[in-house]
């Protein structure tokens, strides 16, 4: 297996990832009791990195599953979908989370250094709506279109009170104050999925095509999740996108779908991915959805992460592939994805889909 010098950075990282874990452990969390005896007989260590939108989830998991497998530690480093992906080519995870799939030309070169092969398991286990958030004193929510969401984040449209914005909040006492929108700073599928949303929605206005990096110059940028909402609460003014999950009572921008405004919920985001096809001439354990949000149904709330975990399916290590598939079973689960709903507000996958996907994770070899 290579590790590269990524590998060797995460390892640093991976202190204050293994620390949140023990703690996470200690509190018991929500899958199993820490009052019962564990007659589990799976012992080691697994290290991951990846989506920090998935942050809240994987905390919930992380304690659940030690506290069932006491010998078991899960290291799930929260650094970005984008450094996620290159340390599974360069071998430093032994799984991740993403906020997109590998692409197409990216499964085509191959070469994960995680992985004696280059088939892998990439299965949709966070499902969650991606809020536009906003702080501005006095105002709650707003309703928003999606030109009109565009020309905020493309620059057009430079004030709260523009004309685009009073038309869709007839009664809504805007104040004259510059707009200051935050974008993410680091490559994050949270980032292309909403620029996906623009291109699809509002194409006229936002010309770039989708991208987990950022394609305008200038502007606020911040790191991860949690720096684009810390960003925009310290910012009077400020507009961002971050996993709903993580804004706690930023401004809510209710999003303009047919001749309604819907509000992010888990509800309406599993609505918008449950009616998309999956990407074919993938693997048999690579279910990866292609979801438009241009086509979102009504009621349906059309910027919804699909937050991939991946994983080989065949390792060099066969107690680092047995821990594997038996975390990413246990995500599954109801209990798990339950456990995921609670504490980060993720929508559940449903029975259907939970059939897929553990064809998929039960081809993860174990010698």
């Amino acid at each position: 297996m290579k590790i590269s010098r990524i590998a060797r950075i995460g390892a640093i990282g991976a202190v204050a990832a293994l620390a949140l874990a023990g703690c996470a452990a200690n509190e018991g969390g929500t899958g199993g009791s820490s009052d019962a005896p564990s007659d589990s007989t799976l012992s080691g260590t697994i290290d991951a990195t990846g989506a920090s939108s998935q942050t809240a989830a994987q905390e919930a998991w992380v304690a659940a599953f030690q506290t069932a497998n006491p010998d078991v530690t899960v290291n799930y480093e929260p650094t970005g979908s984008g450094t996620g992906r290159e340390n599974f080519l360069e071998g430093g995870s032994n799984f991740i989370g993403s906020d997109r799939a590998f692409n197409d030309e990216e499964i085509a070169a191959g070469g994960f250094g995680a992985c004696v092969t280059d088939d892998i398991v990439e299965v949709p286990l966070y499902i969650s709506p991606v809020a536009v958030a906003f702080n501005i004193e006095g105002i709650d929510t707003l309703n928003l279109d999606a030109a009109t969401i565009a020309g905020i984040f493309a620059g057009t449209i430079t004030n709260w009170n523009a004309p685009e914005i009073a038309a869709l909040n007839d009664g809504v006492e805007l104040p004259d104050l510059a707009i200051s929108p935050v974008h993410r700073s680091d490559p994050s599928g949270t980032q292309e999925t909403f620029t996906k949303y623009l291109s699809a929605t509002a194409g006229d206005v936002w010309t770039y095509e989708p991208a987990d990096v950022w394609p305008i110059e200038g502007g606020e940028a911040a790191q991860g999740t949690s720096g684009v909402v810390q960003a925009i609460t310290a910012g009077n003014g400020a507009i961002g996108f971050a996993d709903a999950s993580q804004v706690g009572d930023l401004g809510q921008v209710h999003v303009g779908v047919g001749g309604d405004f819907v509000a992010y919920s888990a509800e309406a985001a599993a609505a918008l991915v449950e009616g998309s096809p999956l990407v074919e001439g993938r693997g048999a354990g690579d279910l990866v959805f292609d979801v438009d949000p241009a086509s979102a149904a009504e009621g349906s709330y059309p910027i919804a992460l699909v937050s991939y975990l991946i994983a080989c399916e065949q390792y060099e290590d066969t107690n680092v592939a047995e821990l594997v598939k038996e975390y990413l079973t246990y995500i599954a689960s109801a209990e798990g994805q339950e456990a995921a709903a609670d504490n980060a507000g993720s929508a559940p996958i449903s029975d259907s889909l939970r059939e897929q996907v553990q064809a998929a994770i039960d081809l993860i070899q174990v010698g």
